[in-house]
């Protein structure tokens, strides 16, 4: 068993995964001025609320989208471990031909949820994480990572339509039971439920097309469960994606 980390804007993603299944994943807010002590010690609580101990896990990786914080987390992990914990980057195998124009600009998240897709399912792959920023990832059929798209995430749209409209207060992200709104409150869940939904769908469809085929559609992240049981299009719900994504880069470099 491991101890991997993924380190986004908004949360930092904890698990424990090995070859035959995720132990559990949980979320801690990513925060830029806690200290390695203080991610050590929210670490470990995490941990012990699984009754897991320093001396069961055999090691450690993270990937990170904050570089500030990225050697912290790791000091803070090594920490917990007593040993080393590897940084998912450069000089990293990962057993995938990235085809961009500069493969090091490629997120180290977005390299993880390819890796794990790529284990679990068929390729063709449509991959999207859903998150302070949407990713998609587009996997070819011969399994290199070909491009994709990023999008306003479904928090951050929110977050901009209501600070900018005065009128508009916030709201939970859970879906009214009808499509056409009858107040504020409705229209707007409605709008950025169905909205995202709708560009799920359209974005598919738009890909499908420039590849020429049919691809296996898989959604991650913390607020994919908010957004796929509303779209049209078949599309695989795992959340777990990333976490078997790391454990995968482990194994090839360890």
């Amino acid at each position: 068993m491991i101890l991997a980390i993924d380190i986004g804007n908004t949360n930092i993603v904890i698990g424990c995964v090995d070859q035959e299944k995720t132990y559990f994943i949980e979320r801690i807010s990513t925060d830029r001025s806690k200290t390695e002590l203080e991610y050590a010690i929210m670490i470990k609580n995490v941990l012990d609320i699984y009754r897991i101990a320093s001396k069961d896990l055999e090691g450690g990786i993270v990937c990170s989208v904050v570089p500030q914080i990225t050697q912290i987390v790791r000091i803070a992990a090594e920490k917990i471990l007593r040993r080393d914990v590897m940084v998912l980057g450069p000089g990293i195998k990962t057993g995938m031909n990235i085809l961009m124009d500069n493969p090091a600009q490629v997120g180290s998240d977005l390299i993880a949820d390819a890796v794990g897709a790529i284990s679990e399912y068929p390729a063709p792959l449509i991959i999207f994480d859903m998150g302070t920023a949407t990713t998609v990832c587009v996997v070819d059929k011969n399994k290199n990572y070909i491009g994709g798209m990023i999008l306003p995430g479904v928090r951050t749209a929110l977050d901009a339509l209501t600070a900018r409209a005065a009128q508009l207060s916030g709201i939970d992200l859970v879906a009214p039971k009808r499509t056409i709104g009858k107040n504020t409150t409705e229209c707007m869940k409605s709008g950025i439920i169905n909205s995202n939904a709708a560009s799920v769908d359209g974005i598919i469809t738009r890909i499908e097309e420039e590849l020429g085929e049919k691809a296996t559609v898989v959604a991650t992240g913390g607020l994919a469960k908010c957004i796929i049981p509303h779209c049209h299009q078949e599309v695989i719900m795992d959340e777990d994606l990333l976490l078997k994504g790391l454990r995968k880069i482990y194994e090839k470099n360890r």
